[in-house]
């Protein structure tokens, strides 16, 4: 079993940049694939970003590529979002999630992980 703790949420103006942490708990974090959603008021959860394993493949939304990087780091149990060149419309609770795989899969959905964390408030003002 997986705990997830987010941080690095925060306000910032439209252009600005924000990296969000994720610690998680227990021995086999690497064993876990780690992804980003967020949710605004009002919508859907959306996906944001997902990593692989071992942290050498990674996918995004439509919305966040070529502006969000996830990355992390097996040694100190962590996965970050840097979020940069930030729009009002990325205004949203962050979530990590994580899920145990086996194999090579790195889901993209919601509904495919398993543990997820608190979240974290991100707010972009225009």
């Amino acid at each position: 079993q997986v705990q997830l703790v987010e941080s690095g949420g925060g306000l910032v103006q439209a252009g600005g940049s924000l990296r969000l942490s994720c610690a998680a708990s227990g021995r086999t974090f690497s064993s876990y694939v780690m992804g980003w959603f967020r949710q605004a008021p009002g919508k859907e959860r959306e996906f944001v970003a997902a990593i692989s394993k071992g942290g050498t493949r990674t996918y995004y939304g439509d919305s966040v590529k070529g502006r969000f990087t996830v990355s992390r780091d097996n040694t100190k149990n962590a996965v970050f979002l840097q979020m940069n060149s930030l729009k009002p419309e990325d205004t949203a609770v962050y979530s990590c999630a994580g899920v145990f795989r086996g194999g090579w899969e790195v889901p993209v959905t919601a509904d495919a992980y398993d543990y997820w964390g608190q979240g974290t408030q991100v707010t972009v003002s225009s």
